[in-house]
């Protein structure tokens, strides 16, 4: 039996599965550190932890069998049921093509015909191949029939590929099929940032695909072949950070040619009569012979004609071939193109399908080497035609954006099948509507768009291109003054796109939300929506039935509206109110007012404008007459924000509701308590209220003192604010209140609103009474929070009889303000000490702060926070990555506006300035105005500049380095009310430690520039770092929904469970079936695939499978690269694991390169103190150890020790292990004096920390033994020697190289796997005591395992 322990209570919240599925952060959703650790799943945690927070983070109310958390187990096993269903079992086909052998091809009876179509396209030998259809007995197959509908195709039949016709059409896609051929292997796509395409480099350090490596080379036996040696800037203390080595150079990617140029012919289209005879079109071909040649695509195929660059003449030229396929007639005419494509095809079809496969949403390099421009006609085509990716294979040319995402949602979602289609649908139209939008944003910022009212003035415009609507995010019109003007309306579409994305999880059929993609191009945010139908011919004021167009002036409401959005009320904790309207009537609503209800053309019912979905922060919006808790105000709030729309986050509402609902329980328990001990004379028993609260009975005494405090005083923020912690005791925090401060469980089921068994006895009615007044619950027999949005819209009143209401409403805003800085910030600060949260960078320290619920906004109050904890020395990683979080958000800021002022043609020029100033040590960095490479004529004439903002602005020339540090040193004070002396960037790097790389990677990929691929000397006092040549490209910066898998989701979820609780076959299983889900969703690259894969490949390990792991984890490195980044934190981790399974498989060299590439880019990413270092550096040592590199492997391991002493403290056992390590290399090195030294002090903290009769201590104590006899020995040859001479009789020493075998063991152990060998007997006890834990958790005090129990083994050291 094998299982696996982290270092990690049964509770840290961050380990929940429910990470995963957040979404709060965008695109790299679900991954932070915590639950990278989590998803290996380990016997440590106990199967409650992981149910609780399981079933509730889909809010998918409309299906029972998701609702509570009591029911998982019985959703499990339907959903098993359901999956039969869908596999029905694949069965062989022979395909027979022209000109090749019939091979045979596995099919399943889901798949389209279509589907055959695509592997034909790509097989090596049929890739040339694109205008054919499939014949069964002579009968053409329908493309879009699926195979289990065809009569009598069966195992073994024999399909016909049959040559078609052309028309244009095809002939198109045929050309655009063959130069995608060519271009296979090229990566400029993927530097680009087009269709898709991103990097990969992992073939470059693993030689080609890892399958077969291992047969390939010899098994590592023979050692001395490795070299070791990293390159320079690797090493422990190198304090230089090349960027060259981010992007190696792949030896594939240079192109092998197969042709000069193939573009279309000037002489297109064909004339009329020429038409009659069957011409498409004119292609013009220049080959790697310097042949140049004119093609006639027809009807019947392609041939040379006789026209040439000036004379038209279209007869077929002599000898003349007319082949089907392009491929075939220039393998005729050019023998270098035959010679080339072939192995070219070769290389292609070699490649991991992961390295090929389109992202489903677009990924951006923030560098790139300088890559040639080469001829391309598609790609000309391509950028003038508004293709967007369809039109030419879909009727009526542009897609109805709106139609599609409405009608995805309205598929039928009774069973697992029907699920599966409609969110396949769903996620589909979602990832080609964001890359439409995208598009179309670039296009208008670009100035290529015409507006819808090209008469008003460039801010105020509106664009529609490709029936998508696209507004700028400028406060048109004074809408938004009230609130905050321009920084109001920059802040209202990621409010709403929130909105958006919560009324989306909720999915209540009948209401439809809006296609909204959010994206930041060139100093400018656009909004992009699909169209309601009908809505562009009326006036807004006759379209709207339900809320306000005027924050609140007016107001309307409709009982159809108020039904339907009822229904989300409950999940989304929002209250229904009454609002004056202008006439002094009460209006009732379920949403803010802002919220709009219209009902489109089509007769569905759409809400739109939810920027208010959740409600406001008190924190950062004084209002007259209001005081705030006495915590927040210590702490400085409520504090004055640009804008009056800042919001709470879901995530904090989740938690505040949990949070009180756990305070609901322990009140009522207590009084029933206290009652039933009044009664005991006379032995009447009460009902219990509810199940919980019933095993929630043995609430020990200091619980029971807090919470009375907290009932007798009336206002129960006083005692939740001066500390929230100490209400909760001890082991109850830990087991009760922890696993749901972050992924909140949605309290849907159980906790919220459905009321509870009624009460007969008036007494236990009363304590529920009492309890839901402390509370703040909306209900007095249940508990039930919610939040009224409206609460502080300014324009908004209340009519007099609900005042009351609007008082308790108003208390309940300013406790959760509350509850974030005295709960959330410090829980966040915990979770950074005991390393259950790792943020590596800024988007995983964004993700880790959303997680909680706590906004970006709060980056200041979070560090000062960390600044004033007396571990602040541990926390050192933590706040180097905080401040380079706010000075470049803050740089952000200013490069928006900087950049609205810059015209087109001095972009780069601009960009390369701003860089310089923020991060080049040259002084003066003057920016060179661009020389007019082309002088106009007639320069007085002012010509109009109609793209937003424009006008011969050279403002930007004059910003300075002094003048930009000053700015952001402002920007920091006013935004995040962080104090920041800094007058230039070796200031502040001096000062904080930074580095300027990290700068310049998280500016870069915040405002989406990309620059060449080179060494920048930031440090040169004579020239600036960058010039204009630098600067390559600048991208969008895209905020857009992402929709999710549910049922895959619930199968990963209990495939954890079923891992912790030890059942790792079951667990397998379920995560296979897991994977299979969300491939049939997601298609085969996504986030979620990846965490699957990662775990998959951990359970493989840990059973014993080392090649299956491989080739898991194999697919989740390159998956992660292609769909997170490269240097993206969780693809660091990645590589980690990829090296573990490696060098089990007796890969050491290979291993060996993927932890240098995963320490380079930790270096690049965040440096070299991180705590995270010394788990590498750890790996490092232990693999150079077992290649006998010594002196190499003490640097490395002596590094770990350093760095683990620091953020662990000096008695962790992580440091004892550190100590036994480094031991180990010097007793091979035969220095037995330091070896000893080190053991002593693993040995000292072990005593310490584990007692004398601790195995480990043993274990220690016989180490010690054995090195001092080691010593002796040594030392009585060296007497020896000295006494006699050379002809002294010397005693063989034992100097043994490690064996694998040892140095895997001690790889497990830092990488947190442990193998347990247990008998029988020692399995009922496992069983046993995995559900005494799991009741425990459910009373909610799970006690800390007495030191035997079999879970809690002798490491607590791993974490992984």
């Amino acid at each position: 039996m094998v299982s696996k322990t982290d270092d990690i209570p049964a509770s840290v919240p961050d380990c929940n599965p429910v990470d995963l599925q957040r979404d709060g952060a965008q695109e790299g959703t679900g991954t932070s550190k915590g639950c990278l650790k989590e998803s290996c799943g380990c016997a440590g945690h106990s199967a409650g932890t992981a149910m609780v927070n399981g079933d509730g983070a889909h809010t998918e109310e409309g299906e029972s069998k998701q609702d509570g958390n009591s029911e998982a187990d019985g959703g499990e096993d339907s959903n098993e049921q359901e999956v039969i269903v869908i596999q029905d079992t694949g069965f062989t086909v022979k395909i027979q093509a022209p000109g090749t052998e019939p091979f045979d091809l596995q099919v399943s009876p889901q798949e389209m015909v279509q589907e055959i179509h695509q592997v034909l396209m790509d097989r090596e030998d049929t890739c040339h191949r694109t205008c054919f259809s499939l014949q069964l007995d002579g009968n053409v197959l329908d493309n879009f029939a699926e195979l289990k509908s065809i009569e009598g195709l069966q195992e073994g039949s024999l399909l016909k590929v049959v040559e078609e016709p052309y028309t244009v059409r095809e002939a198109r896609i045929h050309v655009r099929h063959i130069r995608d051929l060519l271009k296979s292997l090229d990566p400029s796509d993927a530097y680009n940032g087009v269709d898709c395409n991103s990097l990969s480099f992992l073939s470059i350090f693993t030689d080609g695909d890892l399958g077969d490596s291992g047969k390939r080379k010899k098994k590592g036996t023979e050692l001395e072949q490795i070299d070791c040696t990293p390159p320079e800037h690797i090493l422990p203390g190198s304090k230089e950070r090349p960027l060259v080595p981010l992007q190696p150079q792949n030896k594939d990617w240079k192109p092998m040619q197969c042709l000069k140029v193939l573009t279309m012919s000037g002489w297109n289209p064909p004339p009329g009569n020429r038409k009659m005879h069957g011409d498409l079109m004119y292609l013009y071909i220049v080959t790697v012979e310097e042949r140049h040649v004119s093609v006639t695509a027809s009807t019947r195929g392609f041939y040379l004609n006789q026209s040439t660059t000036y004379t038209f003449s279209p007869k077929p030229a002599n000898p003349s071939f007319l082949s089907h396929s392009l491929v075939e007639l220039l393998s005729q005419i050019s023998p270098a193109f035959k010679k080339n494509f072939t192995s070219l095809q070769k290389k292609r079809v070699q490649r991991h399908p992961f390295e090929r496969i389109a992202t489903p949403f677009q990924v951006y390099s923030w560098t790139a080497p300088q890559v040639d421009h080469a001829m391309d006609c598609v790609r000309a085509e391509d950028a003038y035609t508004s293709r967007l990716g369809y039109e030419e294979h879909i009727p009526g040319q542009t897609r109805d954006w709106n139609e599609e995402l409405q009608t995805t949602r309205e598929l039928p979602r009774k069973n697992l099948p029907e699920r599966l289609l409609r969110e396949r649908a769903i996620f589909k139209v979602h990832s080609d509507f964001a890359a439409a939008a995208t598009r179309g944003a670039m296009a208008v910022i670009d100035g290529n768009v015409m507006a819808i009212n090209p008469g008003e003035e460039t801010r105020m415009q509106m664009f529609i291109w490709n029936n998508i609507f696209f507004s700028l995010g400028f406060d048109v019109r004074d809408h938004y003054r009230e609130l905050g003007g321009d920084a109001a309306a920059h802040a209202a579409p990621t409010n709403d796109l929130n909105g958006v994305r919560a009324y989306g999880a909720v999915d209540v059929e009948g209401l439809y939300t809006l296609g909204t993609v959010v994206v930041d191009y060139r100093g400018y945010r656009v909004t992009a929506q699909s169209i309601i139908p009908g809505i562009l011919e009326r006036e807004q004021e006759q379209s709207v039935i339900y809320g306000s167009i005027d924050f609140g002036k007016t107001v309307v409401s409709h009982g159809k509206y108020l039904e339907l959005l009822d229904k989300t009320s409950r999940p989304l904790k929002v209250q229904q109110h009454k609002v004056l309207n202008e006439k002094e009537e009460s209006v009732e609503l379920c949403s803010s007012v802002e919220c709009k209800g219209i009902i489109g053309n089509d007769g569905r019912h759409y809400i739109l404008d939810l920027l208010r979905t959740f409600p406001p922060d008190l924190n950062f919006l004084p209002v007259d007459g209001e005081e705030l808790s006495a915590e927040s105000q210590r702490q400085g709030f409520p504090r004055q924000h640009r804008h009056r729309l800042a919001c709470l986050r879901q995530e904090l509402i989740e938690a505040f509701v949990e949070h009180r609902y756990l305070l609901f329980m322990k009140m009522a328990a207590i009084q029933l308590m206290q009652q039933k001990a009044n009664k005991d004379s006379s032995k009447t028993d009460v009902p219990a209220i509810t199940e919980t609260s019933a095993t929630d009975g043995g609430v020990d005494s200091t619980q029971t003192t807090a919470a009375q405090a907290s009932a007798d005083s009336t206002d129960p923020t006083d005692n939740n604010s001066t500390s929230a912690a100490p209400q909760m005791a001890p082991e109850s925090e830990e087991s009760s209140s922890k696993p749901t401060t972050n992924g909140p469980v949605d309290p849907t089921g159980t906790q919220n609103g459905e009321c509870r068994s009624p009460l007969e006895d008036p007494k236990s009615r009363e304590v529920v009474l009492n309890a839901c007044r402390a509370v703040g619950s909306i209900s007095n027999t249940s508990f039930d929070i919610r939040f009224n949005p409206d609460i502080f819209s300014p324009g908004v009143r209340f009519p007099d009889d609900t005042l009351e209401d609007v008082q308790k409403q108003k208390q309940l805003l300013k406790d959760a303000a509350a509850f974030l800085v005295t709960c959330q910030i410090p829980s966040l600060v915990k979770d950074c000490l005991d390393h259950s949260t790792l943020p590596m960078d800024g988007a995983t320290l964004t993700e880790a702060l959303h997680q909680r619920g706590i906004n970006v906004r709060y980056l200041g109050t979070v560090l000062e926070f960390v600044d004033k904890t007396p571990a602040k020395a541990q926390l050192e990683h933590f706040y180097r990555i905080g401040i380079v979080e706010l000075i470049t958000r803050c740089a952000k800021h200013i490069f928006r506006t900087y950049l609205q002022g810059v015209e087109l043609s001095a972009l780069s020029a601009a960009v390369s300035h701003f860089l310089n100033c923020f991060l080049s040590s040259f002084p003066d960095a003057v920016a060179h105005l661009p020389p007019d490479e082309l002088v106009s004529r007639r320069k007085s004439r002012k010509r109009r500049n109609r793209v937003p903002g424009g006008g011969d602005n050279t403002a930007w020339a004059s910003l300075t380095p002094s003048e930009l540090w000053k700015n952001i040193a402002t920007e920091a004070q006013s935004y995040y009310h962080f104090k920041m002396q800094c007058e230039s960037v070796d200031q502040v790097v001096e000062k904080y430690g930074l580095q300027k790389t990290t700068l310049l990677r998280e500016i870069s990929v915040k405002t989406g520039i990309q620059i060449l691929l080179k060494e920048y000397n930031f440090d040169s006092r004579h020239k600036p770092a960058f010039t204009e040549e630098d600067i390559l490209n600048i991208f969008p910066v895209v905020k857009h929904v992402n929709p999710k898998a549910s049922d895959a989701f619930h199968f990963f979820q209990s495939g954890q469970a079923k891992v912790q609780q030890g059942f790792l076959k079951e667990g397998c299983e379920l995560i296979n079936e897991a994977l299979n889900l969300f491939n049939n969703v997601y298609g085969a690259m996504h986030v979620e695939i990846c965490a699957c894969l990662r775990l998959l490949a951990r359970l493989n390990y840990i059973m014993g499978d080392h090649p299956e792991a491989l080739s898991n984890q194999q697919k989740a490195v390159l998956m992660s690269e292609r769909v997170l980044g490269i240097e993206h934190p969780n693809t660091i981790q990645e590589y980690m694991h990829l090296a573990l399974y490696c060098f089990a498989n007796g890969q050491l060299s290979t291993a060996l390169k993927l932890l240098y590439r995963a320490r380079y880019l930790m270096l690049l990413v965040c440096g070299e103190d991180h705590p995270e270092m010394a788990l590498i550096d750890s790996n490092i040592g232990l693999v150079l150890h077992g290649v006998m590199e010594y002196d190499l492997s003490l640097r490395f391991l002596e590094n770990a020790l350093t760095v683990n002493t620091k953020y662990h403290g000096a008695r962790s056992l992580k440091v004892a292990l550190s100590h036994h390590l480094v031991a180990r290399v010097y007793e091979s090195k035969a220095e037995f004096r330091s070896a000893l030294q080190h053991e002593k002090e693993g040995y000292t903290i072990y005593k310490n920390q584990m007692g004398e009769a601790h195995e480990k201590t043993k274990e220690s104590s016989e180490y010690l033994k054995y090195l001092t006899q080691q010593a002796v020995a040594l030392q009585r040859t060296m007497n020896e020697i000295y006494k006699n001479g050379s002809n002294a009789s010397i005693m063989p020493l034992k100097f043994t190289a490690p064996s694998m075998a040892s140095i895997l063991e001690q790889l497990n152990i830092i990488n947190g796997i442990i193998f347990i060998p247990l008998s029988q007997k020692d399995l009922e006890n496992l069983k046993a005591e995995v559900q005494r834990r799991q009741q425990l958790q459910e009373l909610g005090k799970s006690e800390e395992p007495a030191e035997s129990s079999p879970l809690e083994l002798e490491d607590k050291i791993p974490v992984d």
